[in-house]
């Protein structure tokens, strides 16, 4: 049953609640681990090329950027944030049952695949401010830090199991020529395991209705923010976005459609960078501390140059696997960095609007950079060496962001930790985090009324 307001104020009705943000977590990362995440791989298997198979992993967020965009409007007429979220969960957990037909027949079409990745990511990221808001709500303060930190170690945990499992199955089922039965089984297990994540929403509570004090930002009043000093640093994170994907899409078809790595390898590769970004966060988060974010930034930002020509040098599984290391690293200073200054250079009432459209800029970019990456892949010939051409022109794109890093200006930063939730498992860059934003100080409005925090 629906926890009531009245039972939500009570400590065991309080503690179940807490425990099932802790079981949807797992139950959605074990979605993450073996579902969305295998979806190029899926593209390649029924013969839809690697194109199609890069494109179907960045142009989908675009169109679930946009309806996050929506989701202020919407929230209101289905009632609450806990209906909205559980409503986006089932619409992820549906996208899965066209995937487990379509494996199990043999056969879709790309824009079918295209229009299901579509209706995956409009429920996935459709869901997120009003998540945050709401566990905002739902969590005490005095629990946030630890409560969030234990949630997020657990869900890393279980995208790894999704991860490996998953690529084990395959490997089996591919061993015995029946890989797109690996692929229905994985498909239908994200399914049940989203649809298990939408039950422990569901039984969460959901305080009152809050007192408003953020402020909303308009999409144009956000781009017109930009050429402002203070917002340098968002323009130069989309340029990195856009010369990024020009390769970040492709690196799944290359591994698989070009070099025919076995499934088992491609997994190892996928876990290994996701494993080095987790591990670094920590060590990235007491670099920022003893040192500050820029130095933390130029580390990212400078690491993450040279990524994908790297690829250039070697197609060894040994060797790629150190590249995949070095990779998760750099990408976890990148991202610590810039979401600590993001989160100190807006302020606090527009924290969660200016994110928002953040996002779906950063999904445009995406999109973008994967659209130009294919065309030129395409145009090459989609061989090795156009590959090779693709990796080179991205690294080099990146180098040419470094001077908008060198205008960024100083931002004192306060003592924050950090916590994030992985959306997806990426190739490049060991995964595709956003900030639980209830683990963020508390706006000024909301805390000048209350005694001083004690430091986390």
């Amino acid at each position: 049953m629906t926890p009531t307001l009245k039972e939500c104020s009570a400590g065991a009705a309080q503690r179940r609640s807490l425990r099932c943000g802790v079981l949807d977590g797992a139950a959605f990362s074990v979605m993450v681990g073996c579902g969305e995440t295998y979806l190029p791989a899926f593209a390649l298997a029924v013969g839809l090329g690697e194109v199609v198979a890069g494109l179907i992993a960045t142009l989908p967020m675009l169109a679930g950027a946009s309806l996050q965009l929506l989701s202020p409007r919407l929230i209101p007429r289905v009632g609450t944030h806990r209906r909205w979220v559980v409503l986006c969960a089932l619409v992820q957990a549906v996208a899965f049952a066209p995937l487990v037909m379509a494996a199990a027949v043999g056969r879709v079409p790309a824009l079918a695949v295209v229009a299901i990745a579509t209706l995956y990511w409009a429920g996935g990221i459709a869901a997120g401010p009003a998540w945050n808001t709401w566990m905002a709500r739902a969590v005490p303060v005095a629990l946030r830090a630890r409560y969030f930190a234990t949630r997020s170690r657990v869900a890393q945990m279980c995208v790894l199991a999704g991860l490996v499992g998953g690529g084990f199955v395959l490997q089996y089922t591919a061993s015995r020529a029946m890989v797109l039965g690996g692929f229905m089984l994985l498909f239908a297990v994200a399914g049940l395991a989203r649809v298990a994540s939408a039950g422990f929403l569901f039984r969460q509570c959901e305080p009152g209705s809050p007192i408003d004090v953020e402020q909303r930002v308009s999409l144009l009043a956000f781009l017109k923010r930009l050429p402002r000093r203070e917002s340098r640093l968002l323009a130069y994170m989309l340029a990195v976005q856009v010369m990024t994907y020009l390769s970040a899409p492709y690196f799944t078809p290359y591994m698989l459609g070009e070099l025919k790595f076995r499934y088992s390898t491609y997994m190892l590769l996928l876990a290994t960078a996701f494993l080095a970004k987790a591990i670094m966060l920590p060590f990235a988060g007491r670099i920022a501390e003893r040192f500050g974010a820029k130095p933390l930034l130029w580390i990212g930002g400078v690491g993450v140059v040279p990524l994908s020509a790297l690829w250039f040098f070697s197609t060894s599984p040994a060797y790629l696997l150190l590249m995949q290391v070095i990779g998760g690293a750099a990408w976890g200073c990148y991202e610590f960095a810039t979401f600590l200054l993001l989160f100190e250079a807006i302020r606090d009432d527009e924290r969660t609007s200016m994110l928002t459209s953040f996002h779906f800029m950063n999904a445009g970019a995406q999109a973008l950079g994967a659209a130009l990456g294919g065309l030129l892949l395409r145009a090459g010939g989609v061989n090795f060496h156009a590959y090779m051409l693709l990796f080179v022109i991205s690294s080099v794109g990146r180098l040419l962001t470094l001077p908008l890093l060198r205008t960024l200006a100083e931002i004192p930063i306060r003592r924050v930790r950090l916590t994030f939730r992985t959306l997806s498992v990426r190739p490049s860059a060991g995964s595709d985090d956003r900030p639980i934003l209830a683990t963020l100080p508390e706006p000024v409005e909301k805390t000048v009324m209350a005694p001083p925090a004690a430091p986390r």
